[in-house]
């Protein structure tokens, strides 16, 4: 490692010379991965001015069962497609649906219909790319690289939030929001030699695991909807999808908590609040992710480095519970979403080196998008209710969120105790189909 760059890159995450041809091709993937995602997030949102309230809340419980349906077809493509050709074929499939929802959008003089049909798409894109983007990055990296590569890895996602946005920010009037859809779908295409490099690598150039090992003319195989099966069934898997049903719980309480106290200011202060909040999330969750996460995991292990933003964020709605103010809540969401992205998310998705590649890519999407869709639906109706129902104030409504934020901790805490254990029985988790194997 003699040049800058390389150096520097090890010093920042503890990566080591062979795999930083590795760590590099990933960092870059999910960075125009997440640009093509933040592209095309303005272009949906901006769509939701054009509807009511009512409109919006069953275009979102819509979501909901899509991203359940979407999950299982992609469990039956999982045990059909062969494995070398799964992650490419999902990302060429998504730039080829926005392809189509621009050419719709310019045959239909009336696009109602598309824009809410787009509207939902996008929604189920959102958590669908990355999830299947962590489910190929665990099946590249060891759970020993993970500690240390991972939380870097996630930075790239954080900079593809910083160099999205500036698209349409800056060129949507030019360009027109259609174009934008076109732009997304090249950067889409962009990943695919990314995806056909990493399966490439060698031993010496990814560390102990390596695509050139495995069954590349073979399905995964098993049964289509074995995801969902097995999140139900193994304590494991059931454990983590219930840590993302309490994050997004979390969100929901602080997002709606935000929302009730920038009601008094005029939409551009809020808008200008919001943006600051943005800026400030992305650099420090650059910062951490580079420097800190890694370090967190081997100095710490994984209990302590998982459970650290929940315990953060419960102390932080006590605070708030005592002095409700706008600071204090501002402060919380940066926390919160800064703390997610660079930690909490990289943990979260080091728990799944643990498990067999069934696992990854037919329990994991059911674990990060029907479980997270599920938690947003049922911990919206219950911030409501405490609110609008029981007539609960701000600082009460804080008493409840730091109580989920306490056992999101405990859970994290046991996520990352398991994760620990050395023993193959104890610490893999198989996804079994026996009369599928029979």
């Amino acid at each position: 490692m003699h040049n800058p760059i390389a150096r520097f890159l090890k010093t920042a995450s503890l990566i080591k010379s062979r795999e930083l041809n590795a760590v590099a091709s990933s960092f870059l993937f999910v960075v125009i991965l997440m640009s093509a995602y933040y592209i095309l997030r303005p272009v949906r949102d901006a769509m939701a001015s054009d509807w009511t309230d009512a409109e919006v809340s069953w275009l979102w419980t819509l979501n909901f069962f899509i991203s359940t349906a979407v999950v299982a077809f992609y469990g039956i493509a999982v045990s059909r497609f062969r494995f070398r050709v799964l992650v490419p074929a999902t990302y060429g499939m998504f730039a080829a649906s926005f392809v189509t929802f621009y050419t719709l959008a310019t045959l239909y003089a009336d696009r109602t219909l598309v824009d809410k049909a787009f509207y939902v798409w996008v929604s189920v894109f959102s958590l669908f790319h990355i999830s299947v983007f962590w489910s190929f990055m665990s099946e590249l990296f060891t759970k020993e690289q993970s500690g240390r590569l991972f939380g870097i890895i996630a930075t790239g996602a954080s900079v593809g939030g910083l160099l999205g946005p500036s698209v349409p920010a800056f060129f949507s009037a030019s360009l027109g929001t259609d174009n934008l859809m076109l732009i997304a779908s090249v950067l889409l295409i962009m990943t695919l030699p990314l995806i056909i490099h990493l399966q490439s690598l060698t031993l010496t150039e990814s560390g102990d695991r390596t695509f050139a090992d495995l069954p590349s003319g073979k399905s995964i195989g098993g049964n289509p909807f074995a995801g969902f099966k097995s999140f139900f069934s193994n304590p494991y898997l059931l454990s983590i999808g219930l840590f993302i049903f309490l994050y997004t719980g979390i969100s929901s309480f602080v997002y709606f908590e935000l929302k009730n106290l920038l009601s008094d200011l005029t939409r551009p202060e809020r808008t200008a609040i919001w943006a600051q909040m943005d800026l400030a999330v992305n650099v420090l969750s650059i910062s951490t992710g580079l420097f800190v996460t890694g370090r967190l995991v081997k100095k710490f292990g994984m209990p302590a480095t998982i459970a650290l933003v929940p315990v953060m964020i419960c102390i932080g709605l006590l605070v708030l519970a005592i002095s409700p103010l706008l600071g204090a809540v501002v402060v919380l969401q940066v926390v919160r979403r800064a703390g997610n992205y660079a930690v909490t998310r990289p943990a979260r998705e080091m728990l799944f080196t643990r498990v067999d590649r069934e696992a990854r890519f037919k329990a994991k999407p059911v674990i990060d998008i029907v479980a997270y869709r599920g938690g947003d639906m049922l911990m919206a109706w219950l911030f409501t209710g405490l609110t609008q129902g029981l007539g609960l104030g701000l600082a009460a409504v804080a008493v409840v969120g730091a109580s989920i934020a306490a056992l999101w901790s405990l859970v994290g805490i046991y996520l990352g105790r398991w994760f620990e254990r050395e023993d193959t029985e104890a610490g893999v988790v198989a996804v079994e189909d026996t009369s599928a194997r029979e």
